[in-house]
């Protein structure tokens, strides 16, 4: 364990904020690697294959401005455009000209892209299901869903919720 650096005027976690801490990085890790071996085994696509495919299909088009899908995903710019090319060879999505902005790229939902989707969805949704709704009470999932609210708040550089 790391030694505290004198006068460090309580900066380190807290027993208590620490095991909060490390749970919630432990839960994600498990849980990603849990839902991503689901849906492997269920379908040809990955868990951020998934993603975007979801975020496509929820916009009213099934296309999106690629600057809107990274931010709706968190990624980075090269972290997209570097997927996108992957799943363009498999025919998933399919880049385009935006037809408003000459400079811009939509990424537009294909007909695979689609079919992938609604297929592999349902199973998804079970295991999400079973992985993470299941165990929580419906006070817990509403805890959650607003402490996610209040941290998202505060990395998208909102005020702080207390």
């Amino acid at each position: 364990m790391v030694k505290r650096p004198k006068g460090d005027n309580g900066a380190w976690l807290s027993q208590h904020e620490l095991a909060a801490w490390k749970g919630l990085q432990r839960m994600h890790a498990r849980l990603a690697g849990a839902l991503a071996s689901d849906l492997k085994a269920r379908s040809d696509l990955s868990l951020p294959d998934y993603q975007v495919l979801a975020v496509l299909s929820d916009a009213a088009s099934g296309r999106l401005r690629a600057y809107l899908l990274a931010d709706e995903l968190g990624w980075e710019k090269s972290r997209l455009s570097r997927h996108l090319a992957r799943m363009e060879q498999r025919r998933l999505v399919e880049r385009q000209p935006c037809a408003t902005d000459h400079r811009g790229v939509e990424v537009a939902l294909s007909p695979a892209g689609r079919a992938a989707i609604e297929q592999a969805a349902p199973g998804h949704v079970a295991a999400v299901r079973r992985c993470f709704v299941d165990p929580l009470s419906a006070a817990q999932l509403a805890m959650l869903a607003e402490i996610s609210s209040t941290v998202l708040t505060r990395l998208e550089g909102g005020p702080p919720a207390r």
